[in-house]
């Protein structure tokens, strides 16, 4: 072999090294954003659906409150943002929105209140804090990841 095949080869291969290394090293820190930034989305989507079901769970609960007819219609929607989170979110999230949504429905079963009553009602009017407390716990757990 020539000896002046060493020099090349040798600067060939430190240069297909640092090539291969700094390939390694953009795919690797491309993946690390892409789950960064997918954590980001889901974390915000579930975000979103837990206000849509807060929104629409506290509308409910107010008018079952003073009604004590519903139309099945206006449950739909609660329903539907509970068939959602059994997409996207933990068992003890989607247990809380249930209680929340059984806990509406007994609200409309029961006796109409008046604003007099509410007095009475301000330690339990808070139906959705085992929801909201479980939601809070998942995006914790979901950020220390």
């Amino acid at each position: 072999m020539d000896m002046f095949y060493i020099p090349a080869i040798a600067s060939f291969s430190g240069s297909a090294s640092g090539t291969l290394a700094s390939i390694v090293t953009n795919w690797v820190t491309q993946r690390r954003k892409d789950r960064f930034r997918h954590s980001v989305r889901a974390t915000s989507q579930r975000e979103e659906l837990y206000k849509d079901f807060i929104e629409e769970a506290a509308t409910l609960y107010a008018d079952a409150i003073v009604n004590d007819k519903s139309e099945v219609s206006k449950l739909v929607g609660l329903y539907a943002l509970i068939a959602r989170m059994k997409i996207l979110s933990s068992d003890a999230v989607i247990e809380a929105a249930e209680k929340a949504a059984r806990l509406i429905i007994n609200t409309y079963l029961s006796p109409n209140r008046t604003f007099v009553d509410l007095l009475d009602l301000i330690n339990e009017m808070d139906p959705l804090r085992d929801f909201s407390e479980a939601c809070r716990c998942e995006l914790l757990s979901s950020h220390a990841r």
